[in-house]
């Protein structure tokens, strides 16, 4: 039986890199001056982001989309629209206290999904306030499920159109993010969407979870994985703490788990690790805008077995839970290329 851990919104996060944001700025602001736009300049001019190459970024990829992008605000005395103003708002709720600077970019970020969307389908939710609750609130919501450093190496496992591993980058900007994403087109907005906004320590792996958790150098390498819209606690489980160093934490989005819980605790004994807590969006103050959500977190407690994670068509045959269980939205789609909610 596991117990409810009831998690209040932290007081402290780590502190905000004033540098980086500066840096996220001045790239909003060139994008507007290149289409002719005021924008208004940080002071700090002394690091140049020109679209070129980023940790994880390939040169061969390239945003056709860079100048055609709606104009959001982009620094201080400019304003946010409704939306986001309120996203500023209800993330204090949880105790995470974003800048300006923060908002625009997620919101520059909404509208590039929301272009995107019409010719990849990376979301069902489309409009402005609908992304910025169900998919940044929802993010930010880790935040407050563990104690963070703000310095973590975190993989997101699933990231299709980048929630929560950008989301969170945005929020914590130490932070080095790795996306694993299956499906070549979302890959690649991830890739381009991290360059046009200046997200610096992201990286983009086009492939999946249960290859690259065998890989020299990415197996026991992080401090947290997460997963969102992905599939059962046993297959997250399988798939997200061999990537984990010992003692790294697993955080997985859910509505209702009751018939999850046994296969997960299999899949954990057997790879070890164990639920360490599950955090109502409710005991976070955002029950009312988040309603039946829920976080699960999984510590890894000793070396994972080297034959997990197992091949997705292992995984198939053989799953942690009943036999309906299915991963992701279907039992062809194994993790690292989901479809968002």
């Amino acid at each position: 039986m596991h117990r409810l851990v009831e998690v209040r919104p932290r007081d402290r996060f780590a502190e905000i890199d004033g540098d980086g944001l500066r840096h996220e700025l001045e790239v909003l602001d060139r994008d507007r001056l290149r289409r002719g736009e005021p924008g208004e300049r940080c002071a700090d001019q002394h690091e140049r982001h020109d679209g070129g190459e980023h940790p994880g970024h390939d040169p061969k990829v390239r945003s056709p989309h860079a100048n055609t992008i709606p104009t959001v605000p982009t620094a201080t005395g400019a304003s946010l629209s409704a939306p986001f103003t309120e996203l500023g708002g209800e993330a204090e709720r949880i105790g995470l206290k974003l800048s300006q600077a923060q908002l625009a970019l997620c919101e520059r970020y909404a509208h590039e999904l929301i272009e995107r969307n019409a010719s990849i389908n990376l979301t069902a939710i489309t409009e402005p306030s609908d992304i910025a609750r169900k998919h940044f609130l929802d993010s930010f919501t880790a935040i407050a499920a563990r104690a963070w450093t703000g310095r973590e190496r975190v993989i997101d496992v699933g990231s299709g159109a980048g929630f929560p591993g950008l989301a969170l980058r945005i929020a914590l900007p130490h932070l080095a993010v790795t996306c694993v994403e299956s499906v070549g087109k979302k890959a690649r907005f991830l890739d381009e969407v991290s360059v046009l906004l200046g997200l610096r320590g992201v990286e983009v792996r086009n492939g999946r979870a249960e290859d690259l958790a065998h890989e020299r150098g990415q197996r026991s390498s992080y401090d947290v994985a997460t997963a969102r819209a992905v599939g059962s606690l046993g297959a997250c489980a399988e798939y997200m703490l061999p990537l984990l160093r010992v003692g790294g934490d697993a955080i997985v989005w859910k509505g209702r788990i009751d018939a999850e819980l046994a296969g997960a605790e299999r899949a954990l004994a057997a790879i070890g690790g164990e639920i360490t807590a599950v955090v109502p969006t409710a005991s976070l103050g955002v029950g009312d805008v988040l309603p039946g959500r829920q976080l699960v977190v999984m510590r890894k407690t000793r070396a994972t077995p080297d034959r997990y994670p197992r091949t997705s068509a292992e995984a198939r045959r053989r799953p942690w839970g009943p036999s309906t269980e299915r991963v992701a939205r279907g039992s062809q789609a194994p993790l690292g290329g989901p479809t968002d909610v």
